[in-house]
């Protein structure tokens, strides 16, 4: 039984309210009050469990209680559960409504995600520096490696959030961090890439123009478009049901640590055309991901509002 775990703390004076919405709720379990026993803030505690279906109605109600402003409220994933036939019911009475992602963890996840600490810009450098080695021995497996260790989705799927809810500040900072980043990724690829020509370091096929790793990075096509596109929606999908295998496929099949670390080896090497196709790609890729990520934020939000629609009936008093 999927449900998350609730935590507040409420001034006295409103206790009353709070603890008389969730008791009367169907899909709050296990609700227990604490007259007087928190600290910092000071307040009453009071702790349930929410079946998931329900969670994003029982939050809003609360925070229109202003409950996350006079006290506090703090939400933890409830990863086992044994529970009667009280949730049982509440569940059937959600219906579909019980696979509803919970938006304020959703939104948690990828304001965790659009952090910029200086190790985001150190991951991108060296991300860009595997990215050069696959491309200059021709090995798919170090791109791949350079994919994974990426972390520009983080920032791309944080100015997708922001877009969908006209958050500026948010859009700006994103922004900033992946123009930063990559510049920050190619300049240091550009210089490693001119110590590996100036030593002779690139493989022999390589220096000989045989260049599939390449090629593959510096050619967008119809394909740059659908893969972006379709890796935009599953990445959105994956955070939005927290499942992480989806979303480490979603690194390993978008072109944009490869295509930043290709257009400096092709600087390096004098490859003027290649640098401007791995460009190309490079920007491709990121203005389809935001803009599918911002769309497919969009698209679930309306489909689970018109979930709750149809069923609001079933699960009304």
């Amino acid at each position: 039984m999927d449900m998350i775990h609730v935590r507040a703390v409420s001034p006295p004076d409103l206790t009353g309210r709070v603890v008389g919405f969730l008791a009367g709720e169907p899909s709050v379990l296990n609700l227990i009050v604490q007259p007087g026993a928190a600290r910092n803030p000071d307040g009453d505690a009071v702790v349930c469990d929410v079946l998931t279906g329900a969670a994003n109605d029982v939050l809003r109600a609360l925070r229109a209680l202003h409950l996350d402003s006079r006290g506090s409220i703090v939400i933890e994933p409830v990863d086992m559960a044994f529970v009667g036939g009280g949730a049982e019911a509440g569940a059937r009475r959600l219906g579909a409504l019980i696979h509803a992602p919970v938006w304020d963890q959703v939104e948690a996840r990828i304001r965790a995600e659009g952090t910029y600490a200086p190790s985001f810009y150190l991951y991108l450098v060296i991300a860009g520096l595997i990215g050069a080695v696959g491309i200059v021995t021709n090995s798919q497996i170090l791109i791949v490696a350079a994919m994974v260790v990426g972390p520009e989705y983080g920032a791309i799927v944080s100015v997708a959030l922001g877009i969908d809810r006209r958050d500026g500040q948010r859009i700006r900072q994103g922004l900033r961090a992946l123009l930063a980043g990559f510049l920050l990724a190619v300049v240091a690829t550009f210089l490693f890439a001119l110590l590996i020509r100036a030593c002779g370091f690139e493989s022999k096929a390589f220096s000989l123009g045989v260049r599939p790793v390449s090629q593959l990075i510096d050619s967008p096509n119809f394909f740059s478009f659908a893969v972006a596109g379709l890796a935009g929606i599953v990445g959105v999908v994956s955070l939005t049901e927290a499942r992480t295998s989806a979303l480490l496929g979603v690194f390993i099949s978008v072109t944009t640590i490869p295509a930043a670390a290709d257009i400096s080896v092709s600087l390096a090497f004098s490859s003027w055309s290649k640098a401007w196709g791995s460009l190309v790609q490079l920007l491709v890729n990121i203005v389809v991901l935001i803009v599918v990520g911002t769309g497919t934020l969009r698209c679930q939000r309306a489909i689970w509002r018109r979930v709750g629609a149809r069923r609001a009936p079933a699960v009304g008093p």
